[in-house]
This record gives C-alpha cells, structure tokens and sequence, in this order.
C-alpha cells in the first residue's frame, strides 16, 4: 500500500489543521459512515503520533501514516489524498496498483 498526498491537499493540511514540519497526520479506519469497502466504516484522519506505521509518506517534513492495525480497511488499495477544487475539501481515491 501506498499513501499518496497531493500538493493541494499539503497545503489544505497546512491552513485548515495549521500543521507544521515535524507533526504527524494520522489516517484509520472509524466505526460509522461507509466506504468503497466497508459498510459501517469510513475513513478517519487526526493529527496524532505513531505508535507502529504500516505505511508512511513525508512531505515537506510533515509524516502523513496509517498505522498496521488499520491496513485491512484499504483491502490492498492505495490512497490517493487530494482536493476536491470546489468544496475545498479532502477527496480520497482508493486506487489498486
């Protein structure tokens, strides 16, 4: 798996979270909603620190990571983190090599 944040969606992080070099972005799998995969759970994100990374991207000093406990809820997809340009929202695409 791997976990893919845009340009766009960096700088989202950096104004709407206010995060800086050297903190962390945590994705996981959340009881509630639904997903391409998982009916009853959708896709969290929180700023918080790792504990034991399955995967992990750094951009621009900022750790963007989805711990191994939470790797089932991609079902062997990659994550595509991006903008939506109209909402001005995070947009997520799960994208199987």
């Amino acid at each position: 798996m791997k976990l893919i944040i845009s340009d766009e969606a960096l700088q989202w992080f950096k104004r709407e979270m206010e995060i800086a070099q050297g903190k962390s972005i945590r994705f996981y799998a959340r009881y509630g909603g639904s997903s391409p995969f998982h009916e009853a759970f959708s896709l969290g994100m929180t700023q918080d620190e790792p504990h034991d990374i399955g995967v992990e991207t750094v951009k621009e000093g900022i750790h963007f990571y989805v711990e191994k406990d939470d790797l089932w809820f991609f079902n062997e997809h990659n994550l595509h983190v991006k903008i939506d340009e109209k909402m001005d929202e995070l947009k997520y695409d799960y994208i199987k090599d």
